[in-house]
């Protein structure tokens, strides 16, 4: 937003003034590949959404510039009205509908050691089951553009967290609604479900920095608990439970705000808490970066500077039970001067927080999004390589260990956890770039590493810049011992379809001889685990008759991955950011009946 612009004409309605005078220069004029959505992506929000989004969400620092008249103007001005009472409850109410011991899949990945891979009694999917799915039900979101919150199996329910902040549980067969509940802001975090205390619980983070625990039967809130008082905080990695405790890490999107040449760029600082999962009490909480944010000398255009600031924690901790530690990745630094804590992999005592060892893996990395061409650009102008996957914690056969780690650098590492980190194997699978390489993870079957890049491309186009329809993606399957290239594949051709890419920045899934990778171009596809054949192929960019009654469509697939449990498939479709292709939809898959 920009404050310094002109009101617009006194006839025009009060929403169009707000958003002429306070938000246009940005989102007018947004480029597929921004952070800003354009203010036609922006037209298809809820107006619950965007009033969210400048009240407790991810555009609250620019909200605050607002009254709350002028906040509901704006909102009534872009968003659609929609209907927000639950639809197809469920006959059984919130009672659940399966044992404790039927296949379940929740959290980041099942169990803390985050492969992101699911048994073979567990998935209830072969790979020669694959060609014979079929899409039983899918479930709509007013409004949604953005589906990245991956959802999670219990108990014969499928939970799903929305992006207007809706949390939900429905029938995993059927798709019918056992309750629904409100955060006050998008979800981004996958959803981890797990018994405690005596009632089940499920915990999920959202835009607003929050983490959320409800009662997983009936959707009645227990607690919630605030990450960090930084104006911009976000919790996007998803909650690890451990012996009573709930370790979260807390991201941002200062990043992003640096954009503004009226913004002094930056002050938020990463982080990990150990909450008690019973009561979100925090038992500990540890900065990624030690030394508190101040005043640094000017940068080389004169910009005033305050750091240092970021690492921030994208991705689900890792929990190293043996020897007590957790391990995280970190991200990069958003002003100088860069810190030795960035872009590496950090291992905390599980006890008290305390760092044990830390291993950096890119050095000097400080970017924000004004390196573009803004002010506040670092003058370390690092190559914002990030380390957005969760640890991967496996045995070798040799017998050692090792933490399998992806980088935006388009690098996978293996790092020796029982040496303080040190390099193993180094093997690149893609290009790398700000918005490329490995962006949400790979997974792991204890024998193959499966690796999807993005590396996402953009070109100018008719209407401006537009996402290149040649340029990014394909999958890998590497050797965990010495990061081999066993298999390698292409991704296939966007052909006519626009807009389109066929970047594969989503989360990987593994299982029972397949790997499931989405794309930016809609396609959600499995792979064979010995050679890399595509097993199976479906192209989610169509529209959708829902369970719910709301109008379905499929989208782009990034962010959080499809998973597996009791012989079904669930995936979200819809990515609008970066170029993309909005959708709104949860679609889940089952063998011919």
């Amino acid at each position: 937003m920009a404050a310094s612009l002109p009101l617009a004409a006194a006839d025009e309605p009060a929403g169009l003034k707000v958003f002429t005078a306070q938000c246009s220069v940005c989102h007018d004029h947004a480029q597929p590949g921004s952070r800003t959505p354009a203010a036609d992506t922006l037209r298809k929000l809820p107006v619950t959404a965007i009033l969210q989004a400048l009240e407790t969400g991810v555009m609250r620092t620019q909200g605050a510039l607002l009254t709350a008249a002028e906040k509901r103007d704006v909102a009534n001005y872009l968003g659609v009205a929609v209907q927000s009472s639950v639809a197809n409850a469920c006959k059984s109410g919130t009672a659940w509908t399966a044992p404790e011991s039927s296949a379940m899949w929740t959290g980041w990945s099942p169990g803390g050691a985050n492969w992101r891979f699911q048994p073979a009694d567990a998935a209830g999917l072969s790979a020669s089951d694959l060609p014979k799915l079929k899409l039983r039900w899918a479930y709509g979101f007013p409004g949604g553009t953005n589906m990245r919150a991956q959802p999670a199996v219990y108990r014969g329910r499928v939970f799903l967290g929305g992006p207007d902040g809706t949390v939900t549980a429905l029938d995993a067969k059927s798709g019918c609604t056992a309750w629904s509940a409100k955060a006050p802001a998008q979800i981004r975090t996958g959803i981890l479900i797990a018994p405690v205390g005596g009632r089940t619980m499920a915990f999920l983070g959202d835009s607003a920095g929050l983490i959320h625990a409800y009662d997983a039967e009936t959707g009645v809130q227990v607690w919630q608990r605030r990450l960090d008082q930084h104006a911009t905080t976000l919790a996007t990695a998803t909650p690890v439970l451990h012996d009573g405790k709930l370790y979260v890490g807390a991201s941002s999107y200062e990043e992003s705000i640096a954009a503004r040449p009226d913004y002094v760029c930056c002050s938020f600082r990463g982080s990990v808490s150990a909450l008690d999962a019973g009561t979100g009490a925090v038992a500990w909480k540890t900065w990624t970066i030690a030394e508190e944010p101040k005043a640094q000398p000017n940068n080389s255009r004169g910009q005033k500077v305050v750091g240092p600031s970021g690492a921030g924690v994208w991705a689900a901790p890792t929990v190293d039970a043996a020897k007590g530690l957790v391990y995280v990745a970190t991200g990069d630094n958003y002003s100088d001067p860069p810190t030795a804590t960035s872009d590496s992999v950090l291992a905390l005592s599980l006890a008290d927080g305390k760092i044990v060892w830390t291993k950096q893996l890119t050095a000097g990395d400080a970017f924000n999004v004004a390196c573009g061409s803004g002010a506040n650009c670092p003058d370390a102008k690092g190559p914002d390589f990030d380390l957005a996957t969760s640890p991967m914690l496996v045995s070798l056969p040799s017998g050692k260990r090792a933490l399998l780690v992806g980088q935006k650098s388009g690098q996978m590492h293996a790092l020796d956890p029982d040496k303080q980190g040190e390099l193993i194997w180094t093997t690149r699978v893609g290009k790398g770039s700000a918005l490329g390489g490995i962006q949400w993870g790979p997974a792991t079957d204890g024998n193959l590493l499966y690796a999807a890049v993005s590396d996402v491309g953009f070109r100018r186009g008719a209407n401006g810049r537009e996402l290149d329809p040649t340029v990014g993606g394909g999958i890998s399957g590497l050797r965990i011992d010495n990061g081999e290239i066993v298999w390698k594949t292409p991704p296939p051709d966007c052909d006519t379809k626009r807009p389109c890419s066929p970047a594969q920045s989503a989360a990987v899934t593994a299982s029972n001889g397949f790997v499931l990778s989405g794309s930016l171009d809609g396609h959600l596809r499995a792979y064979d685990t010995a050679n890399g054949k595509i097993l199976w192929d479906f192209d989610s960019m169509r529209d959708f008759a829902t369970v719910n009654g709301v109008k379905g469509s499929g989208g782009s697939f990034d962010a959080g991955g499809a998973i597996v449990a009791g012989g079904m498939l669930f995936t979200e479709s819809g990515y609008a950011q970066f170029g993309g292709v909005p959708g709104n939809v949860l679609l889940a898959f089952a063998l011919e009946q």
